[in-house]
């Protein structure tokens, strides 16, 4: 049995396109949560307190979700790093 890869060079002109794409899903991941809130109190007073330090930011709900799930993202990796380090 034989692999072949076949290679596709990167196309920069579709580049705007899977950023919106990325943007469209994690726009419409945030709305679903959000919605589901309604049925989740304590997720609904996060969103409250994330809304709250979004307007205390002076940025979008969305952006407050981003950077709160960034950081998130970066501290665990930098957890399991430190872990398999020694």
């Amino acid at each position: 049995m034989s692999i072949y890869l076949k290679f596709i060079p990167y196309d920069h002109r579709l580049k705007d396109v899977l950023v919106l794409e990325s943007h469209g899903f994690f726009s419409k991941m945030v709305d679903e949560l959000v919605e589901f809130s309604e049925y989740d109190p304590e997720l609904c007073d996060g969103i409250k307190w994330l809304d709250e330090q979004a307007q205390q930011k002076g940025i979008t709900f969305y952006e407050m979700v981003f950077e709160v799930l960034y950081k998130h993202d970066v501290n665990s990796k930098a957890k399991d790093w430190l872990s398999t380090r020694n």
